[in-house]
């Protein structure tokens, strides 16, 4: 029996080692391309609908227009509710736009509920948002990020950002070193386990890559070279100043996979464990 039990674990250990492989692509190849034949795959290619994300390449920078309390937002039923607009100006971002297409402001995902104004776009803010991020501190005359949807399977100079916001860091530090812009940020620990060193982050809605993770302190570093911090907001934060962040995603759904097999793995060493112990008793026996 003891035989017997330990030949099926040796099967399923390389399955599972292979159900392991196959949810983290990623890791056995480029880590970009493989990332977008990963969603490509998950796309039927009878399909007609565009899957739509953004890269974290800012467009441009847009000025805030206005942000005020509506009464006479319509509800799916018919009935009249209450809501935050946001208008921005951006001409960049509408062009090509369309009444419900996504933008990215500052790193968040956000509908175009109207496109009447010519140079300008108005979103709706939900609870959420106003949550997760520091669109609702905004006022008249505050510079936004601005990226347009770009369509998966097309060229990415950043990474997959969802436009979902995680959470909002603060700067407690900046400084040059040479052409570079540093800063530091510290964050809750409950997004600090996803960030690394050289890893992929979004900072309000930017594609960056992470310098260092300091988990005493809870902050991390980043940096601009001298192109981008002509192109993005960042380099106007002063110390003090919120940042919208997006951590990697990948890093989130790697998390939820190993939940998943972490205890099963767990299960068949034990089992291991108990057929080497039941094993040795029976050498034991037969000596």
């Amino acid at each position: 029996n003891a035989r017997v039990t330990v030949t099926i674990l040796l099967f399923l250990l390389p399955n599972a080692i292979a159900f392991f492989q196959s949810s983290f692509p990623h890791e056995t190849s480029n880590f970009r391309s493989s990332q977008q034949r990963y969603l490509l795959k998950s796309v039927p290619q009878s399909s007609k609908v565009v899957c739509q994300m953004f890269t974290g390449i800012v467009e441009e920078m847009g000025t805030i227009v206005s942000l005020e309390e509506k009464n006479d937002m319509m509800l799916w039923d018919g009935s009249v509710g209450s809501g935050t607009e946001l208008v921005v100006k951006g001409d960049v971002a509408i062009d090509g736009a369309y009444l419900g297409c996504s933008i990215c402001v500052s790193g968040v995902c956000l509908t175009a509920t109207d496109l009447s104004t010519p140079g300008q776009f108005s979103v709706g803010l939900a609870p959420e948002t106003l949550r997760r991020t520091y669109l609702g501190n905004l006022k008249s005359g505050d510079r936004v990020n601005l990226e347009r949807a770009s369509e998966i399977g097309g060229r990415n100079s950043g990474h997959f950002v969802q436009g979902h916001v995680d959470g909002i860091g603060k700067i407690i530090d900046r400084w040059i070193d040479e052409d570079s812009l540093f800063f530091k940020v510290k964050v809750d620990s409950d997004l600090l386990r996803y960030i690394v060193p050289k890893g992929f982050i979004a900072l309000d809605g930017t594609s960056l890559t992470v310098c260092e993770v300091d988990p005493v302190e809870k902050c991390f570093t980043f940096m601009l070279v001298e192109y981008t911090q002509k192109k993005i907001i960042i380099p106007t934060k002063d110390v003090g100043e919120p940042i919208n962040i997006e951590v990697d995603v990948l890093g989130k759904y790697a998390e939820s996979a190993l939940a998943t097999i972490l205890p099963r793995l767990e299960f068949l060493e034990g089992k291991v464990k108990d057929l080497e112990d039941q094993l040795k008793k029976e050498r034991s026996a037969k000596d």
